[in-house]
């Protein structure tokens, strides 16, 4: 099996790179979904504010891994061969991918003004209503460590100044290297 692991702060552009790569058969696993699911699961809103604090809790019991655990049980269940997992979050979630697979961590950078611009447009349930809570949702998303994920990524796109298209195509360039073994 083969994944492509992305991570990057929220708003960076994951999505648009994991969507480009399910354009190409990949299948594509939602860290975040898990973590929503999990959070109605509780009968709570899977708002910003409950979606974090079950990320944390689910990380506190089980292990910084335990949302790339969950994704794992059910990538093995499908049998899919290409996965892209959109949000890695930790260097832990990585390690729990490389030991069923072989994979590539891409990480997409992108400014604070350019991510909290992006989020504003998405209109998700946990999306940020505000500045603040845009950074709150950074500083937490720090706590778990995507900041060292992001620094120890194979490759790095930079999202600034391109199109969802730059973006696309990018990442589409990363991979087929990666899979021709020039990565």
């Amino acid at each position: 099996m083969k994944i492509i692991a992305i991570t990057g702060m929220p708003g960076a552009g994951k999505s648009t790179a994991a969507q480009a790569l399910v354009a190409k058969g990949w299948q594509r696993v939602v860290m975040g979904d898990v973590v929503r699911e999990e959070t109605k699961r509780r009968g709570l809103p899977a708002d910003e504010k409950h979606t974090g604090e079950v990320m944390k809790d689910l990380r506190r019991l089980h292990g910084e891994a335990a949302v790339a655990d969950l994704c794992l049980a059910s990538i093995q269940k499908s049998g899919f061969e290409k996965v892209v997992i959109d949000g890695i979050r930790s260097v832990a979630e990585v390690e729990a991918f490389r030991k069923a697979a072989e994979v590539l961590v891409i990480a997409v950078q992108a400014s604070e003004s350019r991510r909290f611009s992006f989020l504003r447009g998405r209109g998700r349930s946990d999306d940020p209503d505000s500045y603040e809570m845009f950074r709150r949702r950074d500083q937490r998303e720090l706590e778990v460590g995507i900041g060292r994920a992001i620094a120890l990524a194979d490759e790095v796109i930079s999202n600034e100044h391109g199109s969802p298209e730059i973006l696309s195509a990018e990442t589409l360039k990363l991979v087929g290297r990666w899979l021709n073994g020039r990565a």
